[in-house]
């Protein structure tokens, strides 16, 4: 069992930054690919950026291209989404997840693990 606990989120102007972390624990995280989805209000779950546990492999969603980078540290069990030159559409609730399996990870469909979830608003 993995428990996964997002922090960092907050308000921010558009431009700013915000760094999300999220801290693993109860499962060798090294093990297992890590990622990263959010929702808006009245919208659905959707992919932001995902990266496999051996480092090698990042993906990002095209809306974050150039503006979020996702890392990892494995000796600390966390993994974290630098979030850049942000806009008020990134307003959402941000979860963290992890699977073993990277297509399911990637497309977002049953999902081994996931967090509670941490809010970014970012205001014009």
């Amino acid at each position: 069992q993995v428990r996964l606990v997002e922090s960092g989120g907050g308000l921010v102007q558009a431009g700013g930054s915000l760094r999300l972390s999220c801290a693993a624990s109860g499962h060798p995280s090294s093990s297992v690919h890590m990622g990263w989805f959010r929702q808006a209000p009245g919208k659905g779950r959707e992919f932001v950026a995902a990266i496999q546990w051996s480092e090698s492999t990042t993906d990002y969603a095209d809306f974050v291209v150039g503006r979020f980078t996702i890392s990892r540290d494995n000796a600390k069990n966390a993994v974290y989404l630098q979030m850049n030159s942000l806009k008020p559409e990134d307003t959402a609730t941000y979860y963290c997840a992890a699977d073993t399996a990277w297509r399911s990870l990637r497309a977002g469909l049953s999902i081994d693990y996931w967090g509670q979830g941490t809010q970014v608003t970012v205001h014009s």
